[in-house]
């Protein structure tokens, strides 16, 4: 038996149905990701699974006895409570049912009780809630009103994974989250046992977690089986064929109306069932729903600024005991698209602050390029007005935007811009207060591209924004002339967008240091393959060397410091295959990319796998050979 079941389901906020006599149903054991444009209507249903609202018509039947747990994209507790108490609601049941079997009163089905609370695991409750804080890295004291965004995410994660749930519902679980622990919540949400309905926009973790996607799209569920490249490619087979469709329909229509439109001899012998087929097509016309349109995105790029936009050498910075940068040197030229990786809290914004000439170094020296004009994405969106109309917010005292330098500039009138970000004139005068988060994230992308800059700082721009979107913000940074700093948890945006990575390396357990920062060429991908190398070269050389030693000692055979001849022709061959290596690599991760693959070499695909992972094998053995043989 599915454990919930969701039949012809109505929901409609104004005109537009958010879900139109859809359906739904759900597998022990299935992670299914729901995924849909902004305003679809993703929240509004996981809130109906969730048991907050109804729907206005259809039926939903659960599982008895099924065990829910949703955390909402802005989690809201208690002013006054502290972290250990937020994360021991989760278990409140529990506690409850321990308190009062431990009281004894009179009247009480004790056996009744005890075995509710063998059921719930409620002996334990405080283990579970003390796993939980020292998992997430979690301080029980400290008051929830302390925390930051990500922190109180974090809070309400932890809530719903002690209770245990059969079903768990996650609104934009990403969110605020650093990548560190996003790639630890994939860990923990697969090996979890029970079911799973998630919202995100994240890619990355949509593919590492979801058995299933479904898509809300028109008011209507559609659902792909496998993971997000798999959906890509049947999403497009889908949209070709309901176009085609679509236009025949459209071509049909057209030639009926022409007929009824004929002279006097022509309506002699008009057909009255071809009339009515007529009206039914009309009717038919008028109550389809379109596929909703794309965001389209254009940016002035300002002044060029000089080559050289900063550059940094042994930059320093301070905040009493705690050093969160340590003499980092490095250059940003004119064109780069920078990410900058870290846990939260190492000091992404400080460093960015630094480059940009913001705040001045504890030690050190910074100079920034000539004619910078910078422009800011802020992902808490305190820029924001929200008693502003859409309007007053992305152009104040001027109904018209300019674009373009000062050789070549075009004007677009703001209702036609505002329509650019899909929306509609009759909104232009909302308050801003009345927009979801996404549509919030969207205004902030209009009013930065509005802006002549030549530096972009996108600081978690991809909160909240539906796929589409993000495709589109994607490619208009890729061919943006200016320089990009991003800041991102999507480890996918940031492998399409950045051209190099400024990451965070302090952890002790590594071998950093307080405040270590460190420069890589390409995205996330990149960088994390080159750390684990990093990591992983120093201690095999390191193990060699201590079984070497431990083996030549008994011997006492003098250490050879020479190569053989033919050690000497594998040192100057292991480059080159290194290399070949690299290529086959990076010619594999394309067409594993690539969703064609999927579907036009679906037998080659666990061979072409397999590959993959016996090159990364082969690569680190000949990574440590030639460390080995160079040592010698």
């Amino acid at each position: 038996m599915a454990l919930l079941t969701l039949v012809d389901a109505h929901l409609a906020y104004g005109h537009v149905p958010l879900l139109d006599g859809t359906s739904l149903s759900l597998e022990l054991g299935e992670r299914l990701a729901l995924i849909g444009r902004n305003g679809a209507g993703k929240s509004s249903l996981l809130k109906i699974l969730a048991g907050i609202e109804k729907p206005d018509d259809g039926l939903i039947q659960f599982q008895s006895g099924l065990r829910r747990v949703y955390v909402a994209q802005e989690p809201l507790f208690a002013a006054d409570a502290s972290v250990f108490d937020a994360v021991a609601e989760g278990v409140a049941e529990a506690r409850a049912l321990r308190e009062r079997y431990e009281r004894h009163e009179a009247g009480d089905d004790l056996d009744a009780v005890q075995t509710r609370l063998e059921a719930l695991g409620g002996w334990t409750w405080e283990q579970r809630v003390e796993e939980a804080l020292h998992r997430l890295e979690l301080d029980g004291a400290k008051p929830v009103a302390a925390l930051s965004g990500g922190q109180r995410k974090r809070v309400a994660l932890a809530q719903a994974l002690v209770a245990e749930p059969e079903l768990l519902l996650l609104d934009e679980p990403t969110n605020h989250l650093d990548v560190d622990a996003i790639e630890w919540l994939q860990g923990l949400l697969v090996a979890r046992r029970g079911a799973l309905i998630l919202v995100s926009h994240d890619r990355a973790f949509i593919d590492a977690v979801a058995t299933r996607i479904v898509e809300l799209d028109r008011g209507q569920l559609r659902s792909y089986p496998g993971n997000f490249a798999a959906f890509e490619a049947a999403k497009l087979r889908e949209l070709e064929n309901e176009a085609l469709e679509r236009a025949r329909f459209d071509k049909l229509l057209a030639q009926e109306e022409v007929w009824i439109r004929k002279g006097v001899e022509a309506r002699r012998t008009r057909s009255v069932g071809r009339v009515q087929r007529l009206v039914e097509l009309r009717e038919r016309r008028a109550a389809r729903r379109d596929q909703l349109g794309s965001v389209r995105l254009e940016i002035s790029s300002g002044l060029p600024t000089g080559k050289i936009v900063a550059e940094l050498t042994d930059v320093t910075m301070r905040y009493g005991e705690r050093t969160l940068i340590d003499r980092y040197t490095g250059t940003v030229l004119r064109g780069d698209k920078v990410g900058l990786i870290g846990p939260n809290g190492t000091g992404k914004t400080t460093l960015l602050k630094l480059i940009l000439g913001e705040i001045e170094p504890t030690a050190g020296k910074v100079r920034q390029g000539t004619k910078l004009q910078v422009a800011y994405f802020d992902q808490l969106r305190a820029g924001l007005d929200l008693d502003k109309t859409l309007v007053e917010a992305i152009s104040p005292g001027s109904e018209w935007i300019e674009f373009g330098t000062e050789g070549k500039v075009t004007r677009k009138h703001v209702m036609s811009y505002l329509g650019d970000f899909l929306f509609s004139p009759e909104r232009a005068n909302s308050p801003l207060r009345t927009l979801s988060g996404g549509e919030r994230n969207r205004v902030l992308l209009a009013r930065l591209f509005a802006l002549p800059a030549n530096v972009l700082v996108l600081d978690e721009p991809t909160n909240d924004l539906d796929i589409d979107t993000l495709e589109l913000l994607e490619e208009l940074l890729q061919t943006y002339a200016g320089t990009v700093f991003l800041v991102s948890h999507d480890r996918r945006f940031l492998d399409n967008v950045v051209t190099s990575t400024i990451a965070w390396e302090g952890d002790p357990k590594y071998g950093g240091r307080p405040g270590l920062w460190r420069e890589y060429e390409g995205g996330y991908e990149d960088w994390k393959r080159q750390r684990e190398r990093a990591r992983v070269m120093p201690a095999a050389a390191a193990a060699r060397t201590e079984a070497g030693a431990a083996a030549a000692a008994p011997k006492a055979a003098p250490a050879r410091t020479k190569l053989s001849y033919k050690e000497q022709r594998e040192l100057d061959a292991l480059p080159a295959r290194i290399e070949a290596l690299e290529v086959e690599q990076r010619e594999l991760q394309q067409r594993l990319a690539d969703p064609a693959t999927y579907t036009e070499q679906a037998p080659q695909v666990p061979a072409l796998q397999a590959r993959h992972s016996a090159i990364e094998d082969e690569l680190m053995a000949a990574l440590e050979r030639w460390e080995l043989l160079g040592s010698r």
